[in-house]
């Protein structure tokens, strides 16, 4: 059987979301590991006054792709960006462009979507559904096409206790739904939200769920796979250990917790931290595009890509690493010391919440208001895989039960600093040193506020005196005691 990077010699590759966290390793895994590969077609929008070439200079020049520069300094000529707008007819592409792409294109992965759960449903069901709809219908005039991969995601059913590699039909036609929804005030439409995405918390698993219905009505004239990622986080392996470059998911988490804003979380230390390692994601991706061109499978598989239910680490046990990880190698500039913790009890979380957020938030604010700055502290407060993996090699390993977790998340969180933050860890020491000084401040703030409330509550009251007395007395016969029996054994 040939092997993987065999079959993408020569080939062109179309890629939506390419300058996404997810579509960037993806191009730069293909570079590097299928350095053969023909070219990669890339659909880019301008965005925040960037025009679509510089978008992709930025991308190019990122730290992702060194060891790629290194083997090929000339891997940017394999690059093409094509001029795109998901929110338009036909993605705007160009009838030139659209020439192109039906002439030659081999296989295409869409990653692009949108990934804001609070995201209007009209602006969702253009991006996730709407988008997914016209590229399908573009890749059905593919005279090339041998696969068309669409990431999705573990989420997209989960108001569901157990999830299959299968589509889970809606109680809701998506090309029906997209028709009335188009008329609907914009009002309207997020009056009935709701009721339309019923027991799934938000538009984001909602319209990802008829992003895999209309994948799968498609299926019969394509060969499709369909990705189910988890948690995506920073990459355990490739192109090196640790590789995050956003704020979402728990990379946010990781970061506030490190420096000392974030105090506590409201959830269950057992329950299971469903993270995936991107690389493990993309090489997935790659062996799915693989195996789909050249099995041709009659309806649509589906990979469900999570570590929960092979290798599960639980959401105490990450708090635990994360802590240890940032007190020996802070971030610099900490607010306070890393000291977060999970909770489940509310009550316990609201008063946490109270002590270690608001009230530090309106000191520190309170500061800034004095200082003449402007305060912000307190506003910023599966089946198809189990076959994949007997025809798998080590150049795309993505068997999460080889994942050790305490290393796995120590460099991410080292990742964090190092690509999210942009840290240099030449200056650890000097972060070490304002964590200790920050540690003498609570010590300070701790000893005042014991004497105040001494000199306020306790000083002014017998009955309060005699109950510390009784309290002081009671640990020190207990110190005794226990030094006693030290002694005798």
């Amino acid at each position: 059987m040939a092997s993987i990077s065999e079959w993408y010699v020569g080939k062109n590759v179309l890629i939506t979301g390419a300058t996404g966290f997810m579509g960037r390793v993806l191009v730069e895994k293909l570079l590097r590991s299928c350095p053969d590969v023909n070219a990669l077609y890339i659909l880019v929008r301008t965005k925040a006054g960037q025009s679509m070439s510089e978008r992709v200079q930025d991308m190019m020049k990122c730290k992702l792709f060194d060891r790629v520069r290194e083997d090929n300094p000339d891997f940017h000529q394999k690059i093409i960006p094509i001029s795109s707008e998901l929110t338009q007819p036909g993605l705007a592409i160009s009838p030139e462009d659209v020439q192109t792409l039906t002439s030659c294109i081999n296989i295409v992965f869409h990653c692009a979507a949108t990934i804001r759960f609070d995201e209007p449903l009209k602006h969702a069901l253009q991006l996730n559904v709407i988008a997914t709809l016209q590229l399908l219908s573009l890749a059905q005039q593919m005279q090339h096409l041998q696969a068309f991969i669409h990431i999705s995601t573990a989420y997209a059913n989960c108001n569901r206790r157990h999830i299959d590699e299968v589509i889970y039909p809606l109680p809701v036609e998506p090309k029906k739904l997209i028709d009335s929804l188009e008329w609907m005030d914009d009002s309207i439409v997020r009056d009935i939200t709701p009721r339309l995405i019923g027991d799934r918390p938000n538009t984001y698993t909602y319209t990802k769920a008829l992003a895999e219905c209309v994948v799968q009505q498609e299926s019969g004239k394509l060969n499709i796979g369909i990705i189910r990622p988890s948690i995506v986080g920073a990459s355990w392996q490739e192109p090196f250990p640790g590789w995050i470059d956003n704020f979402n998911g728990p990379s946010g988490v990781f970061i506030a917790a490190g420096k000392g804003i974030l105090r506590t979380m409201r959830a269950s230390n057992d329950a299971v931290a469903d993270l995936i390692p991107v690389d493990v994601v993309i090489n997935l991706t790659l062996a799915a595009g693989w195996y789909t061109a050249v099995h041709r499978p009659k309806t649509a598989l589906v990979y469900n890509c999570t570590t929960g239910g092979i290798n599960p680490f639980h959401w105490g046990e990450i708090e635990h690493h994360v802590m240890s990880t940032f007190k020996r190698n802070p971030l610099e500039q900490a607010f306070r010391r890393p000291n977060a913790n999970i909770t489940s009890n509310y009550l316990i979380y609201q008063y946490w919440i109270l002590v270690s957020h608001k009230f530090p938030a309106l000191i520190y604010d309170l500061f800034l208001r004095l200082s003449g700055q402007k305060p912000h502290i307190l506003t910023v407060c599966g089946r198809n895989c189990a076959e994949l993996i007997l025809v798998i090699f080590q150049t795309f390993n993505f068997d999460v039960r080889q994942l050790n977790w305490p290393e796995y998340i120590e460099n991410y969180c080292i990742g964090t600093k190092k690509y999210v933050l942009n840290e240099d860890m030449s200056d650890i020491p000097a972060a070490r040193q304002h964590l200790r000084k920050l540690r003498n401040i609570r010590y300070t703030f701790n000893t005042v506020l014991l004497v105040f409330i001494w000199r306020v509550f306790i000083a002014r009251s017998q009955m309060a005196r005699n109950i510390w007395y009784f309290v002081v007395s009671l640990c020190f016969k207990f110190l005794s005691y226990f030094r006693a029996s030290s002694t005798l054994t």
